[in-house]
């Protein structure tokens, strides 16, 4: 593929820069360049377009997206060679979304957390781009966290507190595990900083507080076996276009830690402030898990476990998905069933009824209404029966009529009459 294969090109989404330039022209890196010079090409520029640092500058913020997305690609193995194959074409056919590959990056990006909250994105909040220009200046105060030690302290909003591990080869062999949690619930991260070429820090991981319990916490374990973290915001997005789906992708955020494992000598880890308007209180410890093995092989476990039940999950949910068109559609034909009896029981209702001498608005006098054989009355004759004739003209009518009562109503009459 040549260098401009897909440039010029328009991407799909609001989230998306208006063109795509080749993600290496962008990051000013060559196409044999190291995972590590990528990474600090993408630092460098991150840094120099952080919204946080050209408030003013809308141009930046644009630039800003480019970096993210130029990154989210070359520090991607398997969409970098499709990149290099292809173009952008083939993370098109991919179905690749700016938005979801930005929240499915490593924790190492997570300078993107301003670009999300533009978008409109609830997924992360931004590390101060101070903080991280200090680290990598090498400015920042490390206070010593010894192995089997803990240290409890307050943080303010968006400040760090950074700490130096340092083990040797046996506890680097061992395993090592930093922890960190709030008694009052505070929000907060947990960073872990690389050495950087130029004697400064990098921001290579980075876990967000989650409450559990009645505590708020964050860990990292180095174990030398593939660890998992989860990354809630996978859920969050899958939520958010589908809340049926949100169950379903809960298993997807479960993603493969960066780092799995430490090497003798000094690590820095910081504790960063995320509370909005308060300071976040923290204990921060750190432990060598050689005395830990049971607990780490059920780690080991657990965590297969969940893998396996994620793979479940893809099964059912296809499974669910058939069946649940199959409800859709017995519940649709329930209510179309449902309105045809009543119809036709309605039906039935109103041929019952039609059988009857009683007609509406009939006006004849040739109905007759009874009331348990007591009486019996067609409209004017029960008065005409009682009343004398004052029309001989209609005696002869008169007189059948009141016989007629007579004969219907009045048992013994006919006794009476002869």
């Amino acid at each position: 593929m040549s260098e401009g294969v897909g440039m010029g090109s328009k991407m799909e989404g609001p989230s998306a820069p208006a063109l795509r330039r080749d993600p290496y022209e962008v990051l000013s890196v060559s196409r044999d360049s190291t995972d590590q010079e990528i990474k600090t090409a993408y630092r460098k520029l991150a840094l120099k377009y952080h919204p946080d640092k050209n408030a003013t500058n809308p141009e930046a913020s644009e630039l800003f997206k480019e970096v993210a997305y130029s990154y989210s690609i070359l520090s991607d193995p398997e969409k970098k060679r499709q990149y290099d194959s292809a173009g952008f074409e083939a993370l098109d056919a991919d179905g690749m979304d700016m938005e979801i590959d930005l929240s499915n990056l490593g924790t190492v990006n997570t300078m993107f957390a301003a670009l999300f909250s533009k978008l409109g994105v609830p997924i992360k909040t931004t590390i101060s781009a101070n903080v991280l220009e200090e680290a990598l200046n090498g400015t920042v105060t490390v206070r010593p966290l010894p192995l089997g030690t803990s240290v409890s302290g307050k943080v303010d909003k968006q400040c760090a507190h950074f700490f130096g591990v340092t083990i040797n080869e046996q506890q680097a062999e061992a395993g090592i595990v930093v922890r960190v949690t709030s008694n009052a619930q505070s929000k907060f991260k947990l960073l872990y900083f690389e050495q950087d070429a130029n004697a400064g820090y990098g921001l290579a991981l980075q876990e967000d507080s989650e409450k559990a319990g009645r505590v708020t916490s964050a860990g990292m374990y180095f174990l030398h076996f593939q660890v998992y973290r989860m990354d809630s915001t996978v859920n969050a997005l899958a939520m958010a276009k589908d809340p049926e789906a949100g169950f379903f992708k809960r298993l997807e955020g479960l993603q493969p830690c960066e780092v799995s494992e430490l090497k003798a000598g000094t690590h820095i880890f910081a504790v960063y402030g995320d509370n909005f308007f308060k300071t976040a209180t923290y204990t921060i410890e750190a432990l060598c898990v050689k005395s830990y093995e049971d607990t780490t092989e059920k780690l080991k476990e657990i965590e297969a476990q969940i893998l396996r039940k994620r793979n479940e999950l893809r099964q059912f949910e296809t499974e669910y998905r058939r069946a649940l068109a199959r409800f859709q559609e017995v519940t649709n034909r329930y209510s179309q069933e449902k309105q045809s009896v009543d119809e036709l029981l309605k039906q039935r209702d109103n041929i019952h009824s039609s059988f009857t001498v009683a007609r509406v608005g009939n006006s004849s006098g040739s109905g007759s209404s009874l009331s348990n054989g007591s009486s019996s009355k067609i409209d004017g004759e029960d008065s005409k029966a009682e009343s004398p004739v004052e029309d001989g003209s209609s005696d002869g009518k008169d007189k059948s009529a009141k016989k007629k009562w007579f004969n219907l109503n009045l048992k013994g009459s006919d006794k009476k009459h002869g």
